[in-house]
């Protein structure tokens, strides 16, 4: 469906959300932490626990909360019965520590162990979740929060992390679907899951007060869905999108789209009267639906706040040397309903029929799945200008590693920094970034069966 179908869809108002105080200590630095079996209560009861794979058993995994311009070493212990490693979803890491399992590594076999030691240079709402087979394990719960914290944090009275996902559940027994390489969920809009939760829950619902100022920062962690979300009760600011923040804060107005891997963080206050109920509300086929519910309990203060500055910048989020940039072009095709004839598989050209039979349906640049050469070679420093092509009948939420571009809108002007781009059915948009980061980098849908059923490519920076 293209943007307009989406929001006309998805249209009506409905309400914000709020969640407890997370604190502002900074969390603990911990050594090691372990991707496991578990089981939670995720359904409500009378379900019984649902099995998940979890880093150390929790669903979220263990929120990682650290300074700007600290250093993460984490050891991850692989407790599964399938190899895995991690990646950390929008840090402009080093290419070792990217966590692509064939790739930037090598995938940790069961009851082994790698350490994962960087720097975090922006401060920002990013992600960590499992990158073999991703697919199966961040449909079974692998990932988590890393909040990097500035050092000059905005004013505000709570911040809640607000994790979205759903989940593809047996409905007589709680369980997860284990069907991972559906047919139709890699030809069509991907996995959809059919148990809506935020952090691991159901119906979550917080006390808040009137007039009280919230930053609430919002990651889609879902295997395909697209939120689109609006706030009831409040009034709100958006400040950050895929952790960098806004030149201004823009005033929310109409909803907003998250896909698969973006993020964002907004700054909102409660104007719900006590007794009432403000919503993080999500859209879904024109009709809304309470996310998280926040019960307004007493006053905060007796008058609204003025509006929210600016987060402090990041280093190196312009993107100059437009004029040069070197011009790259990626087309998508294929799946149902699609008008791809062939591509190339394994070297080998193949008819779309032979690649159903595959159980393969996408393809880049006519190419299925990871080319052995790169989509681009880029010289360090270089700027570049990708022109992105959705000749699908379907979303993507295109994700670029260890970078991040900003959009030039049709008045020629750069739109906000981010790491993954929403883009819909027959949609051609161009994005601008400088090759400032040496590697091998993943360029794929976020859709992770789009991903598996061959929509992933690199790119080489030297």
């Amino acid at each position: 469906m293209i943007r307009r179908d989406f929001l006309l869809r998805s249209a009506s108002a409905a309400a914000v959300l709020q969640l407890p105080r997370a604190g502002r200590a900074l969390t603990p630095q911990f050594d090691e932490f372990k991707a496991q079996v578990s089981a939670v209560q995720l359904a409500p009861p009378p379900y019984p626990k649902t099995e998940i794979w979890g880093y150390d058993g929790m669903m979220p995994g263990p929120e990682l909360r650290i300074a700007q311009g600290a250093r993460v070493q984490r050891k991850l212990l692989n407790a599964l019965p399938q190899a895995s490693s991690v990646h950390w979803h929008g840090i402009r890491i080093d290419n070792a520590m990217d966590g692509v399992a064939g790739l930037t590594q090598a995938a940790v076999e069961p009851g082994e162990s790698f350490d994962y030691d960087f720097v975090v240079p922006d401060a920002g709402t990013y992600w960590y979740h499992a990158h073999a087979r991703s697919i199966e394990q961040v449909a079974r719960g692998l990932y988590g929060a890393l909040i990097v914290e500035e050092a000059e944090a905005p004013e505000v009275d709570r911040e809640e992390v607000l994790i979205l996902d759903d989940w593809l559940l047996d409905p007589e027994t709680a369980q997860i679907n284990p069907d991972f390489t559906s047919a139709h969920s890699r030809s069509h809009a991907g996995r959809m899951g059919n148990f809506v939760a935020t952090n691991g829950q159901y119906g979550l619902a917080i006390d808040v007060r009137q007039n009280e100022r919230l930053r609430l920062r919002l990651i889609n962690a879902a295997n395909a869905r697209i939120f689109v979300v609006d706030i009831a009760g409040m009034e709100g600011w958006t400040i950050a999108l895929d952790g960098m923040p806004l030149a201004q804060p823009q005033r929310l107005g109409e909803p907003l789209i998250l896909g698969p891997g973006q993020r964002a963080d907004l700054i909102v206050d409660v104007t719900a009267d006590s007794g009432e109920t403000a919503h993080l509300v999500r859209l879904d086929n024109g009709e809304g639906m309470s996310q998280v519910a926040l019960t307004v309990t007493g006053r905060a203060s007796a008058v609204r706040r003025d509006d929210p500055p600016a987060l402090p910048r990041n280093a190196n989020m312009d993107v100059p040397g437009l004029d040069n940039a070197v011009p790259v072009r990626l087309n998508m095709e294929g799946g149902a309903m699609g008008r791809m004839q062939s591509a190339v598989l394994n070297g080998e050209r193949k008819s779309f029929r032979d690649l159903v039979d595959e159980n393969e349906y996408w393809a880049l640049n006519g190419t299925v799945g990871m080319p052995d050469a790169p989509h681009a070679g880029l010289a360090l420093g270089q700027t570049v200008k990708l022109e992105i092509s959705n000749d699908t009948s379907f979303p993507h939420a295109m994700h670029l590693h260890g970078m991040h571009f900003r959009e030039i809108g049709e008045d020629g002007t750069l739109g906000p920094l981010r790491d993954t781009i929403t883009m819909f059915r027959g949609e051609t948009r161009t994005v601008v970034f400088v090759a400032d980061n040496p590697g091998d980098w993943l360029f794929h849908c976020h859709m992770l069966s789009h991903a598996a059923a061959g929509m992933m490519t690199w790119m080489r920076v030297t």
